[in-house]
């Protein structure tokens, strides 16, 4: 089958849907030749982590929507900041469509753009903790084209 005519995603709930994204990147990953760790608990923002050769490592939060939209990680999340080897992978899922994944690092968010958002939520009445996030839009895909995951795979495949 090359075809993805059967695969629809509206009736998944919101876990469903991002067990998908997580499985579909390490999916990626794994074909690609690097070596996956899942970590047990996700409570430093962490779903799982590359082992690229036996000196570097990369940690990987996985964020999955339906088509377009916003999605974000709160800065109490990744509490230790952004740096090097921190990763979003971000996995656009289209109903009949064959799932998008890019992967993101952390240290866009120090230059906001219309596609990476870094909202501080520090105004009188703002009661959202901080957060960094993704626009999705048909505006925005051009920009988020640069991520996508056969890049980041080409740059850094394995030698195995």
């Amino acid at each position: 089958m090359t075809k993805f005519d059967d695969f629809t995603f509206e009736h998944l709930n919101k876990l469903q849907v991002g067990k998908i994204g997580e499985y579909w990147a390490k999916i990626w990953m794994t074909f690609a030749g690097f070596d996956i760790y899942t970590t047990d608990v996700d409570d430093k923002g962490i779903d799982f982590i590359i082992r690229t050769d036996n000196e570097k490592h990369i940690d990987v939060q996985v964020k999955t929507i339906r088509t377009t939209g916003y999605v974000y990680i709160t800065k109490e999340t990744w509490k230790s900041g952004l740096r090097e080897n921190l990763n979003l992978v971000l996995v656009l899922l289209k109903n009949n469509e064959m799932p998008s994944v890019y992967f993101i690092p952390s240290k866009v968010w120090e230059n906001p753009t219309a596609l990476f958002s870094d909202k501080n939520y520090d105004k009188e009445g703002q009661t959202s903790k901080p957060e960094w996030g993704i626009n999705i839009s048909q505006k925005n895909m051009q920009e988020l084209e640069q991520y996508e995951i056969t890049k980041f795979i080409a740059k850094n495949k394995s030698n195995g």
